[in-house]
């Protein structure tokens, strides 16, 4: 079991910048992805951002965030990082730390959810 912490979210207007971390309960090392999510109002929740045990080339961005949103891990910290720049009214959502472990069965974890708002 890990448990997962997710905060700096916030309101800011069109065009700036926001940096979401999420903290784990214990180490990250084992967890083969961790990732970003989001669920605006009325939608699905949503990839943003994945990064594997793999390093920088096990990265993925949805093609709404790329070349916005930057996501990392540290391994040494348990944190997960997602830096925003750029941010559009249709960014706002709830963002959601997730972290998946493969095995004999798959364990998915998720925070509670950070709020993002962008205005116009």
């Amino acid at each position: 079991q890990v448990e997962l912490v997710e905060s700096g979210g916030g309101l800011v207007q069109a065009g700036g910048s926001l940096r979401l971390s999420c903290a784990a309960s214990k180490s990250i090392v084992d967890i083969n992805i961790m990732g970003w999510y989001r669920q605006a109002p009325g939608e699905q929740r949503k990839v943003v951002a994945l990064h594997g045990d793999g390093g920088s080339g096990s990265i993925y961005y949805a093609n709404s965030v790329a070349g916005r949103f930057t996501i990392s891990r540290d391994n040494a910290k348990n944190a997960m990082y997602l830096q925003m720049s750029s941010l559009k009214p249709e960014d706002t959502a709830v963002y959601y730390c997730h972290a998946k472990v493969f095995g004999r069965q798959d364990s998915d974890y998720w925070g509670q959810g950070t709020q993002v708002t962008v205005s116009s």
